[in-house]
């Protein structure tokens, strides 16, 4: 399991732009993210190479931001990669509340999963052989 941000953001232009800003100026990665909009605000959900200062440093500039646990697993770069995964959470009943993709720095693909309970599908997945990454993957 990982730590996910999610930043609550105006609906403005600029805003993505300044986070990405704070969080380079601080050396943070954004390894993965993915953004859902309103028509007057948007969740700019990350995963991050420092979640604890990210949060720490983004509250300080004034943004909303929560952290969310998230499962993260490894799926085939390639048409269907990710179909393993989701038919052990479909065989399991396990609903998916959202979810996001992003490739490896050196190879392989990766889902980010919001689950009700990450830690028991996290075990569900490694009994069927999925792997679930954890904080190395992202340096």
């Amino acid at each position: 399991m990982l730590k996910q941000l999610s930043v609550f953001l105006e609906n403005k232009a600029g805003s993505i732009c300044e986070v990405a800003e704070l969080l380079y100026k601080k050396d943070i990665d954004i390894v993965a993210l993915c953004i859902a909009d309103t028509a007057k605000f948007g969740i700019l959900r990350m995963v991050v190479s420092d979640p604890d200062t990210a949060v720490t440093l983004l509250r300080e500039q004034g943004h909303t931001v929560s952290l969310t646990d998230v499962l993260i697993v490894g799926i085939e770069n390639k048409p269907g990669g990710m179909l393993p995964v989701l038919r052990i959470l479909n065989e399991a009943g396990v609903g998916v509340e959202y979810m996001y993709a992003f490739l490896g720095k050196t190879k392989g693909a990766y889902m980010v999963l919001r689950v009700e309970n990450p830690g028991k599908v996290a075990e569900v997945l490694t009994a069927k052989g999925i792997t679930c990454a954890d904080q190395s993957i992202i340096g």
